[in-house]
């Protein structure tokens, strides 16, 4: 399987408290299920018990940028998709209304984390949640807003404070992971665009940045289970799925209604040669009953492209055909991309260019239909 990562797209991970009293849990529960309507209701719930807890509206925070993503398909795209997209063009459209109200919940986390650090400089809890609270600012701004350098300078803020909470307390697991992540997306960056972190003083550091994320996924508290995620998503990048695979596990069994682990774990089967095991998972999940937000299609759509992958053209295009509007325009534009390949292959011409066009006036901007657009003029081939 194919899927190059565009690095800063992994700018994209959460920081919050998992292990947390009530209704934080709950609230999480349904956060990392894709639940993120129920989890907003929580964490609504939370700012009304603790109104003076910065955690409270950081949390509120995550879950309004998560569910933005979530709507745009950005989450599948940079969890699940094989093909070389990035979330630097996925259309994240925000109402000035939830804008702003992601803007006044982060506002308030940094207001009130910055009092308790004027009160006492060496409150580490304080100093975590400031940079949580930049972190987050950070991601919307390059998401949602498309300001990159607003973006980097959040995010550099965010690792500077993490910085000083370890300054106090070096065994702050949960407050290596920004640094973590810095290091791995700068450290993945091409030179051009790795000199905006030479300018911040920053250079990164890939396989440092690996190592550190490993250590938050097996020491780590608040950041265990994003540290669990981003390991999931850099494995396959890094080209090692055997790896994934047991992270994949453990968040299945623990966030059973993220249907996103599962479509991942069949990417990584497909990685390692193992087909039975990929088509094995799909038939499971299209025998499931609980995935609430899961349209049927995805799973087509998924099937489609596995089989495309291992030159089944005939049974992928019967699953790519199946796909709808209902499954998203993201995956639907890909499935049109891919059954026109398919399409290519068996030497269906006319039919491989209507789909094409399909995918070229679904969502002109996106790296399906730039690529649909070469095959215009000449049909697709394989290696």
């Amino acid at each position: 399987m194919k899927g190059r990562m565009r690095p800063l797209a992994l700018a994209a991970l959460s920081f919050q408290l998992w292990a947390a009293p009530s209704p934080v849990s709950k609230g999480f529960d349904h956060f990392y299920n894709l639940e993120y309507e129920q989890a907003i209701t929580e964490f609504d719930k939370e700012i009304r018990d603790r109104p003076n807890d910065p955690y409270s509206y950081t949390h509120l925070a995550q879950a309004l940028l998560y569910r933005e993503m979530f709507n745009a398909g950005a989450l599948e795209t940079e969890l699940v998709s094989g093909s070389n997209v990035s979330l630097a063009r996925t259309k994240i459209l925000a109402s000035p209304a939830e804008q702003k109200r992601f803007d006044d919940a982060v506002a308030k986390a940094i207001s009130l984390s910055q009092s308790r650090i004027a009160a006492n400089g060496n409150d580490i809890n304080a100093l975590y949640s400031l940079g949580v609270a930049h972190s987050l600012r950070s991601n919307y701004n390059f998401l949602v807003r498309k300001v990159w350098r607003d973006a980097l300078r959040e995010f550099t803020q965010s690792r500077k404070v993490h910085q000083q909470a370890l300054q106090i307390k070096p065994d702050f697991v949960d407050a290596k992971f920004v640094s973590g992540v810095h290091d791995y997306i700068v450290g993945s960056l091409p030179f051009g665009l790795k000199m905006v972190g030479f300018l911040i003083g920053f250079r990164g550091d890939k396989d440092g940045g690996i190592r550190t994320v490993e250590l938050v996924a097996r020491e780590g508290n608040s950041s265990r289970i994003d540290a669990m995620i981003l390991l999931a998503v850099a494995y396959r990048r890094e080209r090692q799925p055997e790896k994934a695979i047991p992270l994949l596990n453990q968040l299945i069994a623990m966030f059973p209604r993220n249907y996103l682990y599962r479509l991942e774990m069949v990417q990584m089967y497909a990685g390692l040669g193992k087909k039975d095991e990929a088509l094995a998972v799909l038939k499971s999940m299209e025998e499931t009953k609980g995935f609430k937000a899961l349209p049927i299609g995805k799973i087509y759509h998924s099937r489609g492209n596995l089989l495309f992958w291992y030159r089944e053209y005939p049974a992928a295009i019967a699953n790519l055909q199946r796909v709808t509007a209902g499954a998203g325009l993201n995956t639907q534009v890909n499935s049109w991309l891919r059954l026109g390949q398919c399409y290519d292959m068996l030497g269906r011409r006319d039919e491989a260019l209507r789909v094409y066009r399909l995918a070229v006036d679904g969502a002109p901007d996106s790296d399906a239909a730039r690529e649909a657009r070469r095959y215009l003029s000449s049909p697709y081939r394989r290696s």
